[in-house]
């Protein structure tokens, strides 16, 4: 499959059911974001793969002049609304992060993305242009889901029920390696890699899983595209390992662990 046709699945998969209910899980990650950034007020600010908006919210409110960019209509459309009834003014708009038609060179303070632009097939084309869209000085700040961590464990619950991956798509997961990272930006950026958790705690694993199928567009389509015996055969799956493996007490408690990656622009 060509990275074209990929990406157009991708636009529509990642749409695929409110997506604002994931991201609420990940309001911890977004406030280091925003706070290592640490804009001043004016600076042009750049979030790639904003899905609904959640960081260029926050950037607004810091008083940056933002701009979000993604690849799926459906999320631009619920963060274009969800920035109107605040009173927000951000430039979101669909775009691909692999190729800023309508971005010039150097043209933004701070670039940033939170678990997004690392689910891009072509990781060079994308790095690129996190290198590209940045003046010299500028900042950079990545969230990005380890490959052993607890967002790469939900991903292993699903890969049995998946066909493999299209010839020449690298695991996403790579942009969790502290080496692929600066293989990727290390010419661009001055980098700085740290590692942190966002802890997900929910009541059950039943609860984890209704709200990851009906919201979380990779599970959801998953889960449509399989026959009744399968699907089921998936949800066990999901709901034996949290009851399993990640109960402490009246709770599921699931670190996921990430790099948070921050860059100086040489």
């Amino acid at each position: 499959m060509a990275f074209e046709e990929l990406k157009q699945r991708q636009s529509v998969m990642w749409g695929n059911g409110p997506y604002e209910r994931v991201t609420d899980t990940l309001a911890d990650a977004h406030d280091v974001v925003v706070g290592r950034i640490a804009a001043q007020p004016g600076e042009r600010w750049l979030d790639l793969a904003t899905g609904t908006g959640a960081v260029a919210k926050k950037a607004a409110r810091a008083g940056a002049a933002v701009t979000g960019i993604d690849l799926s209509p459906a999320l631009i459309e619920t963060a274009k609304r969800e920035a109107a009834e605040e009173g927000l003014e951000i430039d979101f708009r669909v775009g691909d992060c692999e190729n800023l038609v309508d971005v010039e060179t150097g043209s933004f303070d701070i670039v940033t993305s939170t678990c997004g632009v690392m689910f891009a097939p072509d990781q060079e084309a994308t790095a690129a242009e996190l290198a590209r869209v940045v003046r010299p000085g500028g900042r950079l700040a990545m969230v990005n889901w380890t490959p052993e961590g607890g967002v790469g464990e939900l991903f292993q619950i699903m890969k049995p029920f998946q066909p493999p991956p299209p010839e020449g798509v690298k695991s996403p997961f790579e942009w969790g390696k502290r080496d692929r990272v600066d293989e990727l930006l290390g010419s661009a950026y001055d980098l700085n890699i740290e590692e942190h958790v966002s802890m997900m705690r929910t009541r059950s694993g039943e609860d984890y899983w209704q709200l990851f199928v009906s919201s979380y567009g990779p599970t959801k389509t998953l889960a449509e595209s399989l026959d009744d015996e399968r699907r089921e055969e998936l949800h066990r799956s999901w709901v034996d390992f949290f009851e399993t493996n990640k109960r402490v007490g009246d709770e599921i408690e699931h670190p996921r662990q990430y790099l948070l990656v921050l860059g100086t622009r040489r």
